[in-house]
């Protein structure tokens, strides 16, 4: 971020440059202009002296291979007459090298009616067909037409892609094809002379040029003065075809690793170009620049001094106190004043930022004025990174029990503040969403956070937390004797059954309080209720890590035991259970005591699929239980 002097500054700087930089352009761009119009001019006439020379040895060429062909095809017919003579030669390797060698030619190859080579100069070619390459597939057409005599261009060869002229014909008697193949050297000659490279060789009309012949289909470099591009794409030494066609005048590319000016143009299929390095093409004009560019700049230096220097004495100087002032006040110094009369603007801008930071102040006081109003004890607070004091309302103290040195400390130190905020979250409410414990009271705590500012908002929620804990206890607490109800029972088997591999071996209890009605027709349901605490209380002493008590209405109860190794084990604690029945006694009241009986019956159980089968098995074993109680009694 930049300061306004150095903004100014070089905004100036910049502006003066911009203006110089542009009558030079001009300048520049006149001679740049005339430059290219002169290479493109050198160019197009050495194209023109390149195309005379081409077509003058392009004559000489067709005579050759007009002459080359017929002779490559009389040598055929003469070796099929001399095989037709004497059939034994084709036996015989040797000899036909020898015939070879009288006719003149390089290869003799004999075809059967097929289209394979059974006998020639080179038996490692024996077997080839026409189908063995694109060269051979030349004369797969004589197979099906033997009045065919068939002379091939220059072409490689199939095996060892030499190059080579091969001309074919049937025997006269139509048994066999004498394909003979001639190694093209008075051509090669001729061809060499027509060439470009060996034409740019011999045709320097400018050293500071290079010369290029370009292959329009394939894009490869058929001919250079640089005889090492020779053979490589275009691209590869920086070249864009789509550049010959769009810039016909000429255009700018990194060629070889030099910046260059290149002019093509096409000549039948292919392009020829001229490429004058950049430095060499515009080597007049830097010098001409270099003159104006100093004059310019001795302007630009004058105006800019001058310019700079009235915008910071009336400007730049009267925003930076400004920005102190404000300094003080983002940091929470909301005391103090700006007062700069440096111009009218500056005074007015003072007299705004004034006003608005007393707004700031008395929407504070109403805020919290209107905080005061409600029945809850709701703070706010606020601080961002640039600020190093923390604003908060008056009932943040309170909230979070804060005593007057916290206060202070707190506010006048925002790391300070944020950490006793992390500390509060490190002790979270149970089951509730952003409800932490704050000494013995409870506070919702939410914030909204941007990339630089916090606002927090904290409440006071210590009566509502503390009723819904109570409710919920009662919803789940049979008030009479204090164990679970039918609903905590479900709720608490079922938290049980979420962790299968820790239940264990474990069963069900059914509990039924005896002669329940009869205590209450005879001493009121008062004593009745003291006589279902007495067994409550009983059953509650037998509870213990793995064991679960629960009144499920009336005079029944439930045990749920778990979490035993063996079955064995609960057998032993339900049988000390059965130990009990009938050995308690409960005083109603001072002049009346019963004695305390029940009936029990047991299911055991391995997990959640057994509870309900484990349930009905205990109910049936308790009614059995009560029935066998009360034979006994009579």
């Amino acid at each position: 971020m930049k300061t306004l002097r150095q903004a100014i500054s070089q905004y100036m700087r910049l502006l003066t440059v911009i203006l110089a930089v542009l009558i030079l352009n001009v300048i520049v761009y006149v001679q740049v202009v005339i430059e290219q119009r002169q290479a493109y001019e050198n160019a197009v006439r050495t194209f023109q002296q390149i195309e005379q020379m081409l077509a003058a040895n392009q004559e000489e060429i067709e005579e050759v291979v007009a002459q080359y062909s017929e002779t490559c095809l009389c040598n055929a017919e003469a070796i099929a007459y001399i095989i037709r003579k004497d059939p034994s030669v084709l036996d015989s390797v040797e000899e036909l090298r020898n015939i070879a060698r009288l006719t003149g030619v390089d290869e003799i190859h004999i075809f059967d009616e097929t289209g394979r080579i059974y006998a020639g100069t080179h038996p490692e070619y024996y077997d080839f067909t026409f189908d063995s390459g694109e060269q051979m597939a030349f004369f797969k057409p004589m197979l099906t037409d033997h009045s065919l005599k068939l002379v091939q261009e220059i072409t490689p060869n199939t095996a060892e892609e030499k190059m080579m002229q091969y001309s074919a014909l049937w025997s006269e008697n139509g048994e066999f094809i004498v394909q003979v193949g001639m190694e093209p050297v008075n051509i090669m000659k001729a061809t060499e002379k027509n060439e470009l490279s060996y034409l740019f060789s011999q045709f320097r009309v400018n050293l500071e040029a290079d010369y290029y012949a370009i292959d329009i289909a394939s894009g490869r470099i058929v001919g250079s003065t640089d005889l090492d591009c020779v053979g490589q794409n275009l691209t590869e030494i920086g070249l864009d075809a789509k550049s010959f066609s769009e810039y016909e005048k000429g255009f700018h590319a990194i060629v070889g690793g030099r910046n260059a000016y290149c002019v093509f143009q096409r000549t039948g299929d292919t392009y020829i170009g001229r490429v004058v390095a950049s430095r060499d093409l515009y080597q007049r004009i830097p010098e001409t620049t270099i003159v104006l560019a100093i004059c310019l700049a001795a302007i630009a230096a004058a105006l800019n001094f001058a310019v700079t220097r009235y915008m910071n004495r009336y400007v730049v100087d009267g925003i930076e106190a400004i920005n102190e002032k404000l300094g003080k006040i983002a940091e929470g110094d909301l005391d103090e004043v700006i007062d700069i009369q440096s111009s009218v603007e500056f005074a007015k801008l003072s007299s705004y930022i004034n006003t608005m930071k007393q707004s700031l102040l008395d929407s504070n006081r109403k805020m919290s004025y209107v905080l005061r109003k409600t029945n809850m004890y709701i703070g706010v607070y606020e601080y961002s990174d640039h600020m190093r004091r923390v604003w908060f309302t008056e009932y943040i103290p309170r909230i979070l029990a804060l005593d007057e040195e916290e206060t202070q400390c707190l506010g006048s130190d925002v790391g300070r503040f944020q950490r006793l905020i992390e500390d509060i979250r490190k002790n979270p409410a149970a089951g509730e969403a952003d409800i932490f414990g704050v000494k013995d009271r409870y506070v919702k705590l939410e914030e909204i956070r941007d990339s630089q500012e916090v606002f927090g908002v904290v409440i006071d929620v210590t009566e509502s937390v503390r009723k819904r804990k109570k409710i919920e206890a009662e919803r789940d607490m049979d008030l009479l004797t204090g164990l679970y109800n039918r609903r905590g029972m479900e709720q608490k088997i079922s938290e049980l059954f979420e962790k299968p591999d820790e239940f264990g071996c474990g069963a069900v209890v059914m509990i039924d309080a005896d002669n329940l009605k009869v205590i209450n027709d005879t001493y009121g349901h008062d004593m009745g209720d003291i006589y279902l605490k007495s067994i409550a209380e009983l059953i509650a002493g037998l509870e213990t890590e793995n064991c679960v008590a629960a009144r499920m209405g009336g005079d029944e109860f439930v045990l749920l035991l778990y979490h035993y190794d063996e079955e064995a084990q609960l057998e032993a604690a339900i049988k000390n259970l059965a130990g009990i029945q009938d050995q308690r006694t409960v005083t109603l009241h001072d002049d009346v005591t019963v004695k305390l009986q029940f009936s029990l019956g047991y299911g055991l159980m391995k997990g959640k699929n057994d509870y309900q089968e484990a349930l009905r098995e205990a109910d049936e074993r308790m009614y059995e239980n009560k029935r066998e109680r009360k034979g006994r009694e009579i």
